[in-house]
């Protein structure tokens, strides 16, 4: 993406004003314009007057493959050719761990997911193909059964009840309840992420979703090919190197990132808000969630400017960016916007959100919220969680 011209007037007219509460038009303000793109993508939030870069869907196939299939490498290289004691060792197969994770997400997030809505390829058969092949070789549920499922989770009246995705992974999967204190949310969070008997009732759900579902023929491909993979890793013994380049980013580090992403999606609103459904349920059940903490530093004395810019940049280029590459993947920071809008615009959601939150969200009663990093974005939902009723679910 190119930036020819950036609206400076608005960039400073707005970064100017006495609420200083888009951290994305202050870093407009106050970094070069050859920047911008790259903040945008992190982000998730265009710069004032930016203009938009449309993509084709199949791009971001390319792009998951290309992720997979390298960080696979990556990771395998590390396995085969470098000693478990050097630097080299442990940076590479992050960095393979890290790329392969991610290709994964887009697989979820965008490909499996737009699949359903039939906007990734020009034809309903080969969206229906396409997630028919995902669904059976990463483990994800029958495709089928989860258009079904997920048609189900875009009706209002389905939203939070015990029909819907949500409300089945945060109460069925991951044990969440409403009621419960904030802090103990977290903790149970946490127990989670590194309890081995969730991620094997995690690992058996999807399986018993995917490998041993209605279709036969769908269950073959998907036993021939991990079967295939496993066996000839073992044959071949390379087994090791395949259980930690593929099988652990499929298994344990997806299930860590969709269990934080899928908590911050949705915001519980108030049990009065869920009776009445309609529009206004869609309004305050999603919310955008950008990576990043706080707006960049104002200019100040030499030595302080110095270290704030330090700090911001350390935290952009760590936690943020793994948060973006790693948990909200594709489009997931801008979902507010595909339950508002399901379907239109998606492959250029930045751009897409941000017109529409400018124009008032025509038709709806409210306009966007957002979330400015993923850990606020949970924490705000684990108290929406705490203040609602614990019969709230059922």
């Amino acid at each position: 993406m190119h930036i020819t011209k950036l609206d400076i007037e608005t960039v400073t007219r707005l970064a100017d004003a006495p609420t200083r509460s888009d951290p994305r038009v202050e870093m407009a303000a106050r970094l070069p314009a050859s920047l911008q793109p790259f903040l945008t993508w992190l982000t998730a939030k265009p710069a004032p007057g930016e203009p938009a870069a449309p993509r084709p869907p199949v791009s971001y196939v390319r792009e998951a493959v290309l992720l997979v299939l390298g960080g696979c490498a990556a990771s395998s290289l590390a396995m085969a050719a470098l000693p478990l004691d050097s630097v080299a060792f442990w940076a590479l197969l992050f960095c393979g761990l890290l790329a392969t994770s991610s290709g994964l997400g887009l697989f979820q997030v965008v490909i499996f997911h737009h699949c359903s809505h039939g906007t990734v390829f020009s034809t309903r058969e080969r969206n229906r193909m396409v997630g028919r092949w995902v669904s059976a070789i990463l483990l994800f549920k029958h495709f089928d059964m989860y258009q079904r499922e997920h048609m189900l989770h875009h009706n209002a009246n389905k939203l939070f009840t015990d029909d819907d995705e949500f409300t089945d992974f945060v109460v069925g999967i991951c044990d969440l309840h409403t009621a419960l204190d904030r802090r103990a949310l977290w903790r149970k969070l946490l127990i989670l992420l590194v309890s081995p008997w969730f991620h094997g009732r995690f690992m058996v759900k999807r399986i018993q979703g995917s490998l041993m579902s209605k279709e036969r023929r769908h269950n073959l491909i998907g036993l021939g090919v991990w079967g295939t993979l496993l066996i000839g890793g073992l044959l071949l013994h390379v087994l090791p190197i395949v259980l930690v380049a593929w099988v652990l980013p499929v298994t344990v580090l997806l299930q860590i990132a969709t269990v934080f992403r899928i908590l911050c999606e949705h915001r519980l609103p108030s049990a009065e808000i869920i009776a009445l459904r309609g529009k206004q349920l869609v309004c305050e059940a999603t919310a955008g969630v950008f990576p990043g903490s706080y707006p960049p530093p104002e200019t100040q004395s030499t030595l302080r400017r110095l270290g704030g810019w330090t700090l911001w940049w350390a935290d952009m280029l760590t936690i943020q960016l793994f948060v973006r590459v790693f948990v909200l993947v594709g489009d997931a920071p801008c979902h507010d916007f595909h339950h508002r809008r399901p379907g239109k615009r998606w492959t250029d959601y930045t751009h897409a959100r941000q017109s529409d939150a400018d124009a008032g969200c025509p038709g709806f009663p409210a306009n966007y919220v957002e979330s400015w990093g993923l850990f606020t974005a949970i924490d705000q939902n684990f108290a929406a969680m705490a203040r609602a009723p614990a019969d709230l679910f059922g």
